[in-house]
This record gives structure tokens, sequence and C-alpha cells, in this order.
């Protein structure tokens, strides 16, 4: 296993660059906000602390892990991807600052505004997204629109949030951040087939990958059809069969990708890993929904902290680095924080199956850990985030 040593990373040059490219002010706000935003968490739960805003306790938590934390991620991944793509400039400069502190001021309405202005400044962001994105991958007719219309998902179920916040939408806030929590997984599954295989392949000559788009589409397909179950409260057997069945294509789908040719690799590995969380997250609402005394909860903590977060520390180092023009080689820093989210995930969603009076312990151990995680990545990237390429090069 080939690790860096901090002394040997090459210096950014000097200036700034935080809006020079999506990823830059995104994988910087959404680090931030995953361990601030978990303390401000645990000191809710430990009583230490008191949301001033309309949104409070677990609703705020939830709401602010999708639709702060992975939303960020998302919308820094696909601003970068979508100039790959199309050939063509995404936000950069004042407009992506722009965009940036419509992010910041839907964090700090939820935390000090009143609704609904709490909800209009908050839901508001999305739609921005999803118009800066449209206009370049629709001049090009690129072929992955499709994720302006997931975007757009996204925010009609932070709209439904909000109304169920203020009374007015008879549901609970926690439905729609499962709904879109659920849509981030399933970007993180289409994702996950496009980038995981390819960069085990560009890296390791001898892996024995094994492409099926046929299984890549009955993976995909069959874990919509179950976690929309899940969300419509559809018959507890057919959740629990669709649920299984899916779990066990992703399972196959990981397989064939050869996670154990990735073991010396760090920055491969880790998304492997996890996504491996998400066959385990589907396993485990199998069961939940069969009769097995597995919360909810946990099954979906096993997507959003194993799956999601997992893929997501695995990525905006990844993409961090190769667009910031530096080897993709990761230190010992970072390492520790891909093994703290994995513990994390270990903490939050299996250890409390095997020792369910320990549950409070085992929640206060998870957030640290998490937390860690990304003052670890913050330790190491901020300063690479903030400034121009190592190699000169735009972005």
């Amino acid at each position: 296993m080939r690790v860096t040593r901090l002394a040997d990373r090459p210096r950014p040059p000097s200036g700034f660059g935080l809006f020079n490219l999506g990823f830059r002010p995104f994988y910087l706000l959404a680090a931030l906000l995953a361990c601030a935003g978990m303390v401000l968490w645990l000191a809710q739960l430990a009583g230490h602390a008191v949301l001033a805003g309309p949104v409070a306790g677990v609703h705020w938590h939830g709401h602010e892990m999708v639709f702060g934390f992975a939303v960020a991620v998302v919308t820094g991944f696909l601003f970068t991807a979508a100039r790959n793509w199309t050939g063509l400039p995404t936000p950069s400069g004042v407009a992506l600052g722009a965009i940036a502190a419509l992010w910041i001021a839907g964090r700090g309405a939820l935390l000090a505004a009143s609704e609904p202005w709490a909800g209009i400044v908050d839901v508001a962001f999305l739609p921005a997204v999803a118009i800066a994105l449209w206009l370049p991958l629709q001049r090009a007719r690129n072929r992955n629109r499709f994720f302006v219309g997931l975007l757009l998902l996204l925010a009609a179920a932070n709209v439904v949030f909000h109304l169920a916040v203020t009374g007015v939408a008879a549901v609970s806030p926690s439905a729609a951040t499962r709904f879109a929590l659920y849509l981030i997984v399933t970007i993180v599954t289409i994702m996950g087939g496009r980038v995981i295989p390819s960069f085990t392949a560009n890296a390791i000559p001898g892996a024995r990958i094994r492409k099926s788009p046929a299984l890549d589409r009955a993976a995909i397909g069959c874990s919509i059809a179950a976690l929309s179950c899940i969300v419509a409260g559809a018959p507890a057997v057919l959740t629990g069969v669709l649920c299984t069945i899916a779990a066990l294509l992703h399972f196959v789908r990981a397989w064939n990708w050869d996670p154990a040719s990735t073991r010396a690799v760090p920055i491969l590995w880790i998304l492997h890993l996890s996504y491996a969380w998400i066959p385990v997250g589907l396993a485990l609402h199998a069961l939940a929904a069969l009769g097995a005394p597995i919360p909810v909860m946990l099954a979906d903590h096993a997507l959003a902290v194993g799956g999601v977060g997992g893929v997501i520390i695995g990525m905006i180092t990844r993409t961090a680095r190769g667009h910031s023009g530096l080897p993709l080689q990761v230190g010992r820093l970072e390492i520790a924080a891909y093994a703290l989210v994995h513990v994390a995930a270990f903490l939050r969603v299996l250890l409390p199956i095997a020792w369910p009076s320990g549950y409070p312990v085992a929640l206060q151990a998870a957030g640290l850990c998490w937390s860690a995680a990304f003052v670890v990545y913050l330790w190491v990237y901020a300063p690479l985030l903030v400034r121009p390429r190592a190699d000169g090069r735009p972005g």
C-alpha cells in the first residue's frame, strides 16, 4: 500500500481559487456542516443546546444531513462533472459564489428564521442548481439531463418537508426526508456503477471487472421499487421481498467490480467498502419488513452513514485531488477519515442491533467518529480547495 506523508505533498500555489469550479466551495461547505451540524445535534441530544429556528430535534438533524450535507456534495460533483461531460462552462466566480451563498442562507434560515421565510430561503437552492445544471446539459444534448429531474424531485421533497413542519401537509417531516435520502441513494447507485468499476479498471490493470448493463438496470430498478414501497407504506411482504431481491442484486453487482483487487489502494477500497453498505441497508430493511426486531431507522442509517457517507468521503477526496492537479494517492490522515466514517456506521447501525441497551452510547460515539472524519478532511483539504490548481490549469 502506497501512503504519502504530509511533508511529501506538493504545496498548492498561492492565490484564491475557491470559486473556480463547483466542487471547491460545496465540498468545503459540506464538510463544515458534516462536523459542526453533528456536534450541534449531539449537543441537542445531551440537552446542552436548543435550536431557535422552526425545525428542531431529529427533523432538523435529518433535514440538514440530507438537504444540507448530501445535497451540497451532489451539487459540487454535478457542477464539476457537467463541465467534463459537455465541455461547456458550469457556474464559477460570482455565479458560483451566489449559489453557495444561497445554500448558506438556507442553513442559517433553519437556525434563526421562522416559517414560511425559512422554507422559502431553503427551498430556493435546489431549483437554482437545477437551472444552472440544465443549461450546459441541454445545450450539449447530454444524456445526463435526467439528473436535473432528480434535483427537482429533491426540491419537491424539500417543499413537502417545510409544508409538513408548518402543518399544511398532513405528513411527517421525516417522510419527506426519507424520500430525499432514497433519491440520494439512487444517485449513488447510478454514479457508483459508472465510476467505481471505471476507477478500479484504470488503476488496477489486472482487476477482473465484469460489467452487465442488464444487472445494473435490474439492481437500480429493483432498489427504486423497494425504497418506493417503504415510503408508500406498501404491504410488508411486498416490501420485504423487493428489498431482499434488491439487496442480492446490488451485492452481485458490487462483487462483479472485484473489490478484493483494491485492498492495497485506499482511494479505491473506500468506494467499494462504502457501496457494500447499500445491500446491507436493503437487507436490514427486508428483515424489518418481514418482522425482525430491527428498527427501520437503523436500516436507513446503514444507507445514509455507511453507503452515502462512505461514498461521499471517498469521492470528495478523489475528485478534490484529481481536479486540483494532485496525484490520486491518499495519506494516513485520509485513511483515518475513511476508517472513522465506517466505524461511525458500525456504531450507529450494527452495535445497537447486537447491544440494544447501549444505543445512547453508540449514538454519541458514532456522531463523534463522523465529526472527526470530516474534521480530518477539512484539515487536509481546506487549503487545497481555497487555492488554485497545483498544475496551474483552470478549475
